[in-house]
C-alpha cells in the first residue's frame, strides 16, 4: 500500500480550499435569475421617442431621470435601477423588435411602463411566453386586466372606458 505524497496532499487541499469560496459565489450570483446581480437592477423600456407620439417620450425621459435620482441617492438595497430605454417610434413592428432585443440580448428582469395600446398589444403575447413581467403599462385599453391568459402582465393607467364615464357624469 502507498500512501499519497504529502506535498500533493497538501496542494489538492489548498486547491479546492480556493476554488469553494469562488464556485460558492459563482452559485450565489445565478440565483437572482436574469436582469439582476448583487449591484444592478436591469428594467426595459420602450417608448416613442420619435414618430407620431412623440411627445409621450417625455414620459421615458423623467422616468430615467427618476431612477437616476434613486441611484444617485445609493439605489435600491445597494443596487442600482439600469433602465434601458429604446425608441420604438410608436410602431408595433419596431416595439417587437425593440422589446425582443431588451429580453433576449439585454436580459432585462422586467419590462417597464410601455407605452401605448398599439405597441403593447403587439408585444403583448410573447412577453407573456417568455415568463418576462411587463409590469405598469402606460396604455388605457381594457384588455390588460387578464391575470388568468396573461399573468405577467399588468396595466398601470385608469382604463379608457372608466375615466370615460366618470367624466360623463361629472
Amino acid at each position: 500500500m502507498t500512501h499519497p505524497d504529502p506535498t500533493r496532499r497538501a496542494t489538492v487541499l489548498a486547491a479546492a480550499s480556493l476554488a469553494l469560496p469562488s464556485g460558492i459565489a459563482l452559485a450565489q450570483a445565478k440565483k437572482y435569475g436574469p436582469g439582476v446581480t448583487d449591484t444592478e437592477i436591469k428594467l426595459g423600456q420602450t417608448m416613442p421617442y420619435s414618430g407620431p407620439a412623440s411627445a409621450y417620450g417625455t414620459i421615458g425621459k423623467a422616468e430615467t431621470a427618476y431612477f437616476k435620482m434613486i441611484n444617485d441617492a445609493g439605489g435600491i438595497n445597494g443596487r442600482k435601477i439600469n433602465l434601458i430605454s429604446l425608441d420604438d417610434g410608436y410602431s408595433p413592428p419596431k416595439a417587437v423588435e425593440q422589446v425582443r432585443r431588451l429580453v433576449e440580448q439585454d436580459e432585462v428582469l422586467a419590462l417597464f411602463q410601455t407605452l401605448g395600446t398599439p405597441s403593447n398589444s403587439a408585444i403583448h403575447k410573447y412577453v407573456n411566453a417568455k415568463k418576462v413581467p411587463h409590469l405598469f403599462l402606460a396604455t388605457g385599453a381594457t384588455k390588460w386586466a387578464d391575470p388568468k391568459n396573461f399573468p405577467w402582465t399588468i396595466g398601470w393607467i385608469l382604463r379608457t372606458t372608466t375615466t370615460a364615464k366618470t367624466c360623463s357624469r361629472a
